[in-house]
């Protein structure tokens, strides 16, 4: 198949290398006036798809770039929240057509999402990926092997066998739950949750740290998993049955000593988990979503002393 990517990401590039590998032919569509970009790519990445416990490989990804007017069975579109809008603006621009792939987090709605995408058919999904591009583009991340996809019939793409047939020539399971949307939406609320936790003393400026504290700490979990019930509480008041959503939300449903203790345990035995957790370090994305779920529970008046008490710790220091 052929799949473009847009830009040269942590996200689209860690996927781009897996399909690669598997035989594709990938591109990179690139932003108006990108210039330095690299014939390869170094890869480092944590391989969670033949191990439960991941396999560290080093690798060298080829890239190749898109040219206008130029036609792809899938394009890959990961960009940091807020700005899908500049993204298809990128594509249309470009007249480079092909069924698009979200791997992104929003919280839009779904009639928002379908005004940014326009007359493209596009398919909701969610990566469980995530690393860091270094500023000589060595790419440092961790791979799963699976992702979140949107169910067929709410996708409505005409070529939904093909998405699955090219995640499985890459060894890539699939995992579709009720909705995509609500579930994006369930995981930046407990993104939001973990994040305003560890930033509870307002200072967010070297997330890899703060990321290894709170694993390390199960009393720093607990409160953690106590802020998640309470920002699952703004999802809920938009209308989500959170009881579809069971095996995910199954963890903060325990006592929250318990559940502290557990996933201190969890994250000291399950090195892919928590490498994924300090190698993200994108500061302005991690905040959007906090700042989404902080002003949607304000807008509807919730009670939430735990989660506004330390997002407003965290607003207070960063102006």
């Amino acid at each position: 198949m052929r799949i473009a990517v847009l830009g040269i990401g942590v996200i689209g590039t860690t996927y781009a290398y897996a399909f690669q590998k598997a035989g594709h032919d990938t591109y990179h569509i690139l932003r108006e006036g990108k210039k330095d970009i690299p014939a390869k790519i170094g890869i480092h990445v944590l391989d969670g798809r033949y191990n439960a416990k991941g396999e560290e490989k080093n690798d060298v990804y080829k890239v190749m770039v898109a040219e206008d007017n130029s036609e792809y069975d899938f394009i890959i579109v990961s960009v940091a929240s807020g700005k899908l809008d500049c993204a298809m603006d990128t594509i249309m621009k470009r007249n480079i057509k092909g069924t698009i792939v979200l791997f992104c987090n929003f919280w839009d709605e779904r009639k928002d999402i379908e005004r940014i995408v326009g007359d493209y058919e596009y398919i909701t999904a969610f990566p469980t990926a995530g690393g860091h591009m270094s500023k000589d583009h060595e790419l440092n991340c961790v791979l799963f092997d699976h992702v979140m996809l949107e169910g067929e019939a709410k996708a409505n793409i005409s070529n939904y066998a093909e998405i699955l047939n090219l995640l499985r020539s890459a060894d890539l399971k699939w995992e579709i739950p009720y909705d995509m949307f609500e579930w994006i939406w369930i995981h930046m609320a407990i993104n939001a949750g973990v994040t305003s936790t560890a930033g509870r003393a307002g200072v967010l400026d070297d997330p890899n740290k703060l990321a290894m504290e709170l694993m390390a700490d199960s009393k720093a979990l607990k409160l953690a998993v106590k802020t998640i019930r309470e920002t699952l509480q703004i999802v809920k008041a938009r209308g989500v049955d959170l009881k579809l959503y069971k095996n995910e939300l199954l963890p903060y449903k325990i006592p929250a000593g318990l559940a502290g203790i557990a996933m201190k345990k969890m994250f000291s035995s399950n090195e892919l988990t928590s490498r994924i957790m300090t190698l993200h370090n994108d500061i302005s994305d991690i905040l959007y979503g906090c700042k989404c779920v902080y002003d949607e529970g304000k807008k509807r008046e919730l009670s939430l002393p735990l989660y506004y008490k330390n997002m407003e710790k965290i607003l207070e220091q960063i102006g």
